[in-house]
């Protein structure tokens, strides 16, 4: 595994329950400004294998990004069992819900 990808999944596993984070903020504090795509492709390939809360990570406008059908309604009543509130346009106001983590 490589440093970045290590970093990423520490992120992601210290997320705390009813609180999200962004794939470009994760990446960011990670190292990698510019590496959100990067981000989404660890979730994808690593979420099961190191049981990431993988349902915390939405896209930079505060939306879930899969457009599965499926997905994303497991994605979106995960989040809410945990208090993550949405608004009618299916929107998470980050200012309120986004994680800040101080130090990982």
């Amino acid at each position: 595994m490589t440093p970045f990808t290590e970093r990423v999944v520490t992120i992601i596993r210290n997320i705390p329950e009813g609180k999200v984070m962004t794939y470009g903020q994760i990446a960011t504090i990670a190292g990698s400004p510019r590496a959100a795509r990067q981000v989404v492709r660890i979730l994808h390939s690593m979420s099961k294998k190191y049981q990431l809360p993988w349902h915390r990570v939405v896209n930079s406008k505060g939306m879930i990004g899969f457009q599965d059908d499926e997905y994303y309604h497991v994605q979106k009543f995960s989040l809410q069992s945990e208090g993550v509130e949405f608004n009618s346009n299916g929107i998470i106001n980050l200012k309120i819900f986004q994680y800040q983590p101080d130090r990982l």
